[in-house]
């Protein structure tokens, strides 16, 4: 069942949205060669404490850390550790707040130092497709419209979607229905209202759309010709005049 949430609501998720923001724009000043993975979990961990609110993931269905962390391959969920990040790597970082008992949810991938214009390419391709998808996610549209548009841009660009993940309704809860796939035919699906709170995440690959969960974490998912993969994610709110992006500012 999609939740529709109040205009009291949709404020109270905002405020979680702009920590979500805030701790993103606090740990840019980390994502350096040298630090690790683990020194990177915990700066956003002390940082969202700091601001009375809490780490959604930690603990999240047994997940071990406050924020996930995926370099290079690896394309989401990845589990911090006592790895150093290195030059010419990109690096995904998601993030999820709770405060007040609402939920904001927001991922970037970040560039350490200089990559090949492929993997630029690559992230730009992924941004774009996270904004093409929030333009059509508007009042009367079908919600597999925002999946069509993302993968049409992926594909266009030579690049691929990943179908084992979706991104998914937020708020109350840290995943609610619906779920939202990136790829899939247009005008299918329940009808987007106002008040629909959504997550909308574009996880695409450098190759093919294979995926696979790493057999030690049980966590980290990687892609399976080990080419690169990134990942942008807003969360937005539905309204009567489109998209109201509750994580403003984060790219």
């Amino acid at each position: 069942m999609i939740i529709i949430k109040s205009p009291r609501e949709i404020e109270l998720i905002r405020n979680s949205c702009r920590i979500v923001v805030d701790t993103f724009h606090y740990i840019e000043q980390f994502i350096r060669p040298e630090i690790t993975t683990l020194e990177i979990d915990r700066l956003v961990e002390q940082y969202i404490r700091s601001r009375g609110a809490r780490p959604a993931f930690k603990g999240y269905r047994g997940f071990p850390a406050s924020v996930c962390i995926s370099i290079d391959a690896e394309v989401v969920h990845g589990v911090p550790k006592q790895r150093k990040l290195k030059p010419g790597q990109i690096v995904s970082i998601d993030i999820g707040v709770e405060y007040q008992n609402y939920f904001g949810d927001g991922a970037k991938t970040f560039v350490i130092g200089e990559v090949p214009e492929k993997t630029q390419r690559l992230l730009r391709v992924t941004r774009e497709a996270l904004y093409k998808g929030i333009e059509v996610a508007q009042s009367g549209r079908r919600l597999s419209d925002i999946s069509h548009t993302i993968q049409s841009h992926v594909e266009q660009a030579g690049f691929s979607v990943v179908r084992d993940l979706v991104g998914h309704g937020v708020g109350r809860k840290l995943h609610e229905d619906p779920q939202i796939p990136n790829y899939g035919p247009p005008n299918r699906g329940p009808r987007l209202k106002p008040g629909m709170t959504l997550a909308i995440e574009p996880m695409v690959n450098m190759g093919g759309y294979e995926v696979e969960f790493d057999e030690h974490d049980k966590w980290t998912v990687r892609t399976v010709d080990g080419l690169p993969s990134a990942h942008f994610e807003h969360t937005i709110a539905i309204t009567e005049n489109g998209a109201d992006v509750l994580t403003d500012g984060l790219l």
